[in-house]
């Protein structure tokens, strides 16, 4: 039979183009949402019930008139693109025009706004009218009341059949209901509980982008999720990871320059201009000038667990957001957990959020329906940015341990009482002794961290500005032998070479790939001329080759190495080998934990102590304070 060519009717594109858009319950909540943050709102109630494949959102946003929401469901409508310019500089996060329009397509769309032109009311009134519109018969003069919103319900085409004013707060309330009811394969695939589970990892992803708002979820009248809005992601992770806690996160902000490729179009672009103007030429630019305007700021957001606190058996929340929408982002997404290498333990992820924010013309949008795919101009040069942060955020320093919450009236009267005793902490002392506050000033990331005591021979306890700290020695130098490594894996000769027996073909080419020759020596025997720097005065170094023989990759041999080269807990150390040790250990990329993952120290804060003593009571109570 021939093959006929011919052109799709127009209800079957449409209900194409509404289906790549729009492909569960989620992902209409999604767009309304969006729509919702866009409008400004600050409150917004997410009602769902999946059984009746119905959702409602409800905000408190700027609302809409009659006009806008009679345009509203349109195809591609939006107020947010005008021209091909604004493609190159999207600062909202809907701007194709396609989500109510998509809407309308596969359910029955219903659209409650006010517009907010005299001020926000009460969010509650919105929930309530959105069940029990106020009806009135509609103005012939086309004349709105000020104190009442409107009712518009649309058909499948866009177009709105029903209109009337409704009594509801400043915002705006949508209803769809029989969702896919003109596409009863869809909902074959998506069962209620997990429409619920996919709906509030949605709200997740987008709360923790914007962190000022409060969210609801309800399904029916049951009340399932409710999100309490902070200044920072920071707040907001806990209510969402199982287990964690403030105290195991750790918040950076950096400003960012602006990549090197978008700083070169910048230039290109102005010099193209000035010797159009100097030649008295017009040129049309196939993009506007806006696109390469520099924005006032660049940022990096970053939240991510302390390895040595929290971590996670999948990357589930090792996640990226750009411009306040969480994206996918392979290439980012894999920079994070090259940072975290070796800092968690064995088939373990770490917890991290990054948000980017960066100007509009470093990303095209324009990659997936849903916006959850992104091009990045330039994406080597946030890879960088990424990894220079969760390295910084990783260090043992002032910048990023947060000071110890000692009320000023103890502290003050602390400060008083060590002047008078025999013993004072003694911070002061080591500065004098390190040549004083310029020398200090050049030891960037060097915190204070006193060596005073050994315990067991396997802790050392050190003293901080804001307590107390036991590191344990063993997988503390192990950390410092692992980066050593790391840097340089330093091979060595020897006169005499060592003799292994019975070594397998795998075994022998794990050797070779590390760099470690072996050659026959006898009947199952082989010398290796040449071992690990730090290997070749051991006794036991033949155990240590065949214990590498039986790794694959270069990074668990060094790893192996370090740890067999570290100190052993049992060590007796004096106090500057324990201080050299802390120096060492401190500086290294990941001071939290030992390449295996397992947490270094431990550290005792100064308002632990405190009221553990009940020292505050002591000097308020018992000297009448």
């Amino acid at each position: 039979m021939p093959v006929t060519i011919q052109t799709l009717p127009t209800e079957v594109i449409n209900l194409i183009a509404a289906g790549e858009v729009i492909d569960s319950i989620a992902a209409a909540v999604r767009e309304l949402v969006e729509n919702s943050l866009d409008a400004g709102a600050t409150r917004i109630v997410v009602s769902v019930w999946p059984e009746q494949w119905r959702v409602q959102v409800a905000d408190n946003g700027t609302g809409m008139d009659l006009e806008n929401l009679q345009q509203a469901a349109s195809p591609h409508s939006t107020s947010k693109i005008t021209t091909e310019a604004d493609l190159y500089k999207i600062d909202t996060l809907g701007f194709r025009g396609e989500a109510l329009h998509s809407l309308a397509q596969l359910g029955c769309l219903e659209v409650l706004s006010r517009s907010n032109d005299l001020g926000l009311g009460d969010f509650s009134e919105n929930r309530e009218s959105a069940q029990t519109p106020a009806k009135s018969s509609f103005n012939k003069g086309g004349v709105e009341n000020a104190r009442s919103g409107w009712r518009v319900v649309y058909n499948n085409a866009g177009v709105a059949v029903e209109v009337e004013t409704a009594a509801i707060a400043p915002g705006t309330v949508v209803t769809v209901d029989n969702l896919f009811g003109n596409w009863p394969v869809r909902r074959s695939f998506l069962s209620p509980a997990q429409q619920m589970r996919s709906i509030q990892l949605t709200l997740q992803q987008i709360a923790i982008c914007h962190p000022h708002v409060n969210w609801q979820l309800r399904q029916g009248n049951t009340p399932c999720l409710h999100v309490t809005p902070g200044s920072t992601a920071e707040q907001l992770l806990p209510q969402f990871v199982r287990g964690v806690r403030s105290s195991d996160l750790q918040y950076l902000k950096l400003d960012l320059p602006a990549s090197p490729q978008n700083q070169k179009a910048a230039s290109l672009l102005v010099e193209t201009q000035l010797v159009g103007a100097t030649v008295k030429h017009n040129y049309q630019l196939p993009v506007a000038s806006s696109q390469f305007q520099m924005p006032n700021s660049q940022c990096l957001e970053l939240i991510m667990g302390l390895p040595d606190r929290c971590h996670r058996r999948r990357p589930d929340w090792v996640k990226v957001g750009v411009n306040r929408r969480v994206v996918r982002s392979p290439e980012l997404e894999q920079t994070i957990l090259s940072a975290f290498a070796r800092t968690c333990p064995r088939d373990r992820y770490p917890v991290c959020f990054v948000h980017l924010q960066i100007s509009p013309s470093e990303i095209d949008w324009n990659r997936h329906p849903a916006k959850v795919e992104i091009y990045l101009h330039d994406p080597s040069f946030w890879q960088e940015q990424i990894s220079a942060a969760i390295t910084r955020a990783l260090h043992l320093n002032d910048e990023v341990l947060p000071p110890a919450p000692i009320p000023e009236r103890v502290g003050k009267l602390l400060k008083a009482s060590e002047q008078k005793s025999a013993y004072t902490v003694g911070i002061s002392a080591r500065q004098n002794d390190e040549g004083g506050e310029e020398e200090k000033g050049n030891k960037i990331g060097l915190m204070e961290l006193r060596a005073i005591a050994q315990v067991h021979n396997t802790y050392i306890v050190a003293e901080h500005s804001s307590g107390m700290w036991l590191i344990e020695q063993h997988i503390a130098h192990e950390r410092v032998l692992y980066e050593q490594l790391c840097a340089a894996w330093q091979l060595k000769s020897l006169e005499k070479p060592v003799i292994l027996s019975q070594l397998s073909a795998l075994q022998i080419e794990n050797l070779s790939r590390l760099g470690l020759e072996v050659e026959t020596f006898g009947e199952q025997l082989w010398a290796a001329r040449e071992v690990p720097e730090l290997l070749a005065d051991r006794d036991d170094c033949a155990d240590a080759l065949f214990e590498l023989s039986k790794v694959a990759d270069l990074q668990a041999a060094q790893v192996a190495t370090a740890c067999r080269s570290a100190m052993r807990n049992g060590t007796p150390l004096s106090l500057s080998q324990m201080q050299n040790l802390l120096d060492e250990w401190q500086q290294t990329r990941n001071p939290r934990t030992c390449p295996h993952g397992r947490p270094i120290y431990f550290a005792l804060e100064e308002s632990t102590l405190a009221r553990i003593f009940r020292r505050s009571w002591v000097i308020g109570k018992s000297h009448g304070i």
